[in-house]
């Protein structure tokens, strides 16, 4: 990755915040609000492979956790877990169809918010399974489905191009 790859993949996850922190957070129906921040790791293993997408959840997940008052590397976890499992799913797909990037993207939320409930719950905070959980997948995945094509347009800008492998380097033999 060279500096520059660096730099917009930064942008990426900066302005992806502002949006979330200060749009999205205002959005709220039965107390929950969309969830812009696990769209990044979705669209990175969408876009780049499991690495790529474990990679931009466990950055995002940091950064979000900056501001959530749950336990710290909590949606770290969830997003490095969601952008590889998300990359894996889809490494064989063929992408010429308009509509699979936000049914992949409603998915992978829907299976988000859920990580983060169960994963909440183990770890002391069990109204997260009880109260949170079905009003944040009633309203994130909906939202995850519209925001899912600006925002895989935006982390493909941001994200570097992936180097050739071995074999594409030294050719065929």
């Amino acid at each position: 990755m060279t500096t520059a790859d660096v730099a917009r993949s930064t942008i990426v996850v900066f302005v992806v915040l502002a949006v979330q922190q200060t749009l999205l957070e205002s959005v709220r129906v039965a107390g929950a609000h969309p969830d812009a921040m696990l769209l990044l790791p979705v669209c990175a293993g969408y876009l780049g492979g499991p690495e790529r997408g474990a990679g931009y959840g466990f950055v995002t997940g940091l950064v979000a956790d900056l501001f959530l008052p749950t336990t710290f590397g909590l949606s770290a976890l969830v997003g490095c877990l969601l952008g590889y499992g998300v990359g894996v799913a889809t490494t064989g797909v063929l992408r010429t169809s308009w509509w699979l990037a936000p049914v992949v993207a409603a998915a992978a939320t829907a299976a988000g918010m859920a990580a983060y409930a169960i994963l909440g719950a183990l770890l002391g905070q069990p109204q997260q399974l009880t109260t949170y959980l079905l009003p944040a997948v009633a309203v994130a995945t909906p939202a995850a489905a519209i925001l899912a094509i600006p925002v895989l347009r935006f982390v493909a800008w941001g994200m570097p191009a992936p180097s050739p492998s071995p074999s594409q380097v030294g050719g065929s033999r």
